[in-house]
């Protein structure tokens, strides 16, 4: 899959993160017979096609490529796995952070048993749904007006905006309608459930942003 040049060793850090895609929520029970409510995520596999350095880049990470890609590419993309050593166009490429130790090569496939195992704490960050434009009851949780006093057109109106001869305009940043969704969210300390490295699954506790099969970076915490 990937043509290795002589001089594509690095002596960089272990991975502490990895690039999954989000599958569905189901129960988990432990060792101790406690259920846990848990995310599928398929992590990986994974391989190293860029090591930044900070003497060269200014920083240090580790870009990774993910999946495969469906659709045709242009020739920027397809220039960039050429120049990679790819032989088929991955869904993406990401940068991530490394820890210090062991050594890291380009063209290396990392797995998610190369990362993590069962009980380690992780981050895990995606893309939220997008909801569209929504109203103010829906996006900032407003409780309405009353249905009473001719007031049965207004319930889920956002009501005065404050806008008087003093400030006379709308502060910025004021809650109202708007675009909904559709922004990185970051969920943290969820607990690593079980592992499957034969088909690279990942259960992790609780909930995470996005829709089944979106991307998702998966960060081993402390």
């Amino acid at each position: 899959m990937f043509k290795e040049s002589a001089s594509s060793a690095f002596l960089f850090g272990k991975m502490k993160a990895i690039l999954a895609a989000k599958g569905e929520m189901q129960t988990i029970f432990d060792a101790e017979g406690r259920a846990w409510p848990a995310t599928r995520l398929t992590a990986g596999p994974c391989t190293v096609t860029a090591l930044k350095t900070s003497s060269k880049d200014g920083y240090e990470a580790v870009q990774l490529s993910f999946g495969l890609r469906k659709k045709k590419v242009g020739r920027a993309m397809a220039g960039l796995v050429k120049k990679t050593g790819l032989q088929v166009c991955p869904r993406v490429f990401r940068e991530v952070e490394a820890q210090s130790g062991e050594e890291l090569k380009i063209g290396q496939e990392i797995k998610v048993e190369d990362v993590l195992k069962e009980g380690d704490k992780v981050v895990v960050a995606g893309i939220s749904k997008g909801k569209g434009f929504v109203g103010v009851v829906k996006r900032w949780h407003f409780k309405g007006g009353p249905r009473t006093h001719g007031q049965s057109d207004r319930e889920r109106a956002p009501g005065s905006i404050g806008s008087t001869t003093t400030p006379g305009r709308v502060y910025k940043g004021k809650r109202m309608a708007g675009r909904m969704g559709g922004d990185k969210i970051t969920v943290k300390n969820l607990k690593v459930l079980k592992i499957e490295p034969a088909q690279n699954l990942l259960w992790v506790s609780g909930a995470v942003p996005g829709a089944k099969g979106s991307l998702v970076t998966v960060t081993k915490i402390k």
